[in-house]
């Protein structure tokens, strides 16, 4: 058992509950926001009422933790999700680290006075940064991260998206919270983070490789988890890349093979985003709800063949498997 930060204060890991891995309270574009103020609609007295009647639903759900994943570059503002998340009696974990598929908005690397040099090959003024949010506290606050995450997509790994990796696992091994990823499956992006974090010392069972359910390649699943991450199955009910049957096929299959103990659920969906409008979000993708997880995934899974103790695992322990790992111990 551990101490987890969450918003108003902490837990102990054995608090978790059942735990959504991978949802989000606001995503927004900081730069046309900040440009534009009310860009798409988006105005934060209105999207905090809205997000806190939709945490409110979470938790009547019968979720009592989600980890909300919004890191620096989606716009990430801890005060609104604080107060969206007051009241509501579910618990929320915060991450740092840095979300960008290709580069960083540092295009010199600086060194550790702020001075802007071409010398710090380690990047340590953007370990400095994810240390400060895990230590100290985000934005001014006493909200500390509980989680680390770095990205790759499509483009792959970018000399900046390597930075970036390698800048998480310095952090991970400076403060032992876990790292959180967001991958490309159909590229396989998910090898390279194990690789690249690998290589800074990180063990692989401190890593949680995210949107894993993307592909039906179970090859390459198997080979991550074979290694000893974590797998997110955290975009159940997005059906862009991967048919939902597709997805609930694959998940029931790495269940058979004795994978539920390294696998999460959830759904990488956001209360409110200035990226595309609600409505059409309805429209389109029906099925991405809040509750597509409780409602749809796991009793589909349960009638094909996965057992309560599985779900139990993939919803409840493994979260809390996750969250009380020390690293070398």
């Amino acid at each position: 058992m551990s101490t987890i930060p969450i918003i108003g204060g902490e837990i102990d890991s054995s608090q978790l509950g059942r735990t959504l891995m991978h949802e989000h309270v606001f995503v927004r574009t900081p730069d046309l926001q900040e440009a534009w103020p009310g860009f798409m609609g988006f105005d934060e007295e209105a999207a905090v009422a809205d997000a806190h009647a939709k945490l409110l639903a979470i938790k009547a759900s019968g979720i009592d933790t989600i980890v909300d994943m919004t890191a620096p570059g989606l716009g990430r503002q801890i005060g609104p999700v604080a107060r969206a998340a007051e009241g509501t009696g579910l618990q929320v974990i915060v991450v740092t680290g840095y979300y960008t598929y290709t580069d960083l908005p540092f295009p010199m690397k600086y060194n550790g006075a702020g001075k802007m040099f071409n010398n710090d090959p380690d990047d340590r003024f953007l370990v400095d940064l994810f240390v400060r949010d895990i230590e100290e506290g985000i934005e001014g606050t006493d909200i500390r991260a509980g989680v680390v995450k770095c990205c790759t997509d499509e483009p792959g790994v970018t000399p900046d998206i390597e930075r970036l990796i390698r800048a998480v696992g310095r952090a991970h091994l400076r403060t032992d919270v876990p790292i959180m990823t967001h991958t490309h499956a159909k590229s396989k992006r998910g090898l390279d983070q194990q690789r690249i974090l690998r290589e800074e010392g990180v063990d692989l069972t401190r890593v949680l490789i995210g949107h894993s359910n993307e592909t039906s390649d179970v090859d390459y699943l198997v080979e991550m988890l074979d290694a000893g991450s974590y797998l997110g199955f955290d975009r159940c009910g997005l059906k862009v890349d991967e048919p939902l049957e597709d997805q609930q096929a694959t998940l029931v299959e790495l269940c058979k093979r004795g994978y539920a103990g390294q696998i999460v659920l959830s759904q990488d969906r956001h209360c409110t985003t200035d990226w595309f409008p609600e409505e059409l979000v309805l429209a389109v993708l029906p099925e991405w709800r809040h509750d597509f997880v409780q409602t749809d995934l796991v009793p589909g899974l349960l009638a094909d063949g996965v057992t309560q103790d599985q779900v139990d695992d993939m919803m409840l322990r493994n979260p809390e498997k996750f969250f009380a790992a020390r690293s070398g111990g």
